[in-house]
């Protein structure tokens, strides 16, 4: 397994209004994280937030292209970002003990924090089409160049990790600084991470290493 220190190349907020990063996705344009009751979209380029939505965002979020997907508590409420209006629900698997989400193969990818899992579920449904053990909690998850990648934060350690989609095998670990929490992960298609920052209010990005 390889290990390094995570590179913080950029950090936004903290935001008015935002106690908690609770999850985030990039829809190409924007940063979309989760405080609780609403979802925001973050400018990445200037660090500033252009709008909300008004809706349940306890957790995970991620973008499929077109709709925004959310946890709330128990469910996964597809949005319309254009809108805001909620098109449907479906249960999450981890039953409100869910955290990262994702959007990858035509499937969502639900983190379930405590039970140390991914789950990779029917995005019409909810329901469960594989799952991965994982050594540590979940706090995020992303899917980048076939690479899975998740959050984790437990004790005073936190950091992200790629694993083995098919074993949970950790492959590579980027190590946060000490007093710094992954609370939702997402890949930007490129050189970044970006990272949720827990009760800190903060989002960070991290630059994601280069393969030869």
């Amino acid at each position: 397994m390889k290990r390094s220190a995570a590179e913080i190349i950029q950090e936004y907020g903290p935001f008015p209004g935002v106690d908690h990063v609770h999850g985030l996705t990039y829809d190409g344009q924007h940063v979309w994280f989760a405080s609780g009751e609403k979802l925001s979209a973050l400018d990445p380029t200037d660090g500033k937030t252009e709008r909300a939505i008004d809706v349940a965002a306890h957790a995970g979020t991620a973008f499929d292209g077109k709709h925004l997907f959310q946890i709330a508590e128990a469910r996964i409420q597809k949005i319309d970002p254009k809108t805001g209006r909620v098109l449907s629900t479906i249960p999450a698997p981890g039953g409100g003990g869910d955290s990262g989400l994702a959007w990858a193969e035509g499937s969502l990818w639900v983190g379930q924090y405590r039970d140390r899992k991914i789950h990779q579920i029917d995005p019409e449904t909810g329901a469960v089409l594989r799952t991965i053990e994982t050594s540590r909690f979940v706090t995020g998850v992303t899917w980048v160049d076939g690479e899975l990648w998740h959050g984790t934060s437990e004790g005073d350690e936190s950091d992200v990790r790629r694993v083995d989609p098919k074993t949970g095998e950790v492959l590579e670990r980027l190590e946060m600084p000490a007093g710094i929490t992954v609370s939702g992960l997402e890949s930007d298609g490129g050189d970044r991470f970006f990272c949720g920052g827990g009760r800190s209010g903060m989002i960070r990005a991290v630059r994601r290493p280069k393969r030869k």
